[in-house]
């Protein structure tokens, strides 16, 4: 029951989309595809990064948290042969030398142990980082000079 008089009838308005603004279109869609997939690879390729980058901030933790375990043990015993140390002393010279000496020891001690632990939290740094300059150098290429 369309008559002449329906004005969305393809015999009263014709209406045809210029060949410009379709290509238009279409040259708009191609560009979301395109820009799509670019950013599902992005976020992809990001996930993989963080899990990359845990993985190893977990290890570098590990490995940080076994060594702070073992420098406490190691310092503990220091100490409990230092104070068994000290009560078999019989006259106070000997006890200032043997306070003297032990403090030299583990002031040396701490030194070492802070050196290897800062060594450790470098490693660690650095390794947690790779994955993440992989990442930007595939994403952002330097523009050519």
């Amino acid at each position: 029951m369309t008559g002449t008089t329906d004005p969305f009838s393809a015999s009263v308005i014709p209406f045809e989309v210029p060949e410009q603004m379709r290509a238009f279109a279409e040259k708009g869609v191609s560009q979301a595809r395109e820009n799509y997939a670019k950013f599902k690879d992005a976020a992809e390729s990001h996930n993989g990064t963080v899990e990359a980058v845990f993985a190893s901030a977990h290890k570098g933790v590990s490995e940080y948290t076994a060594k702070l375990m073992e420098f406490a043990k190691a310092n503990t015993k220091a100490h409990l042969d230092f104070t068994q140390e000290l009560f078999s002393v019989k006259a106070p010279q000997d006890a200032f030398a043997l306070w003297t000496g032990h403090s030299k020891t583990q002031l040396e001690t701490f030194q070492a142990q802070a050196k290897e632990l800062a060594e450790i939290a470098q490693r660690a740094a650095s390794a947690a980082a790779e994955p993440i300059k992989a990442s930007a150098a595939k994403l952002y290429t330097p523009p050519a000079a």
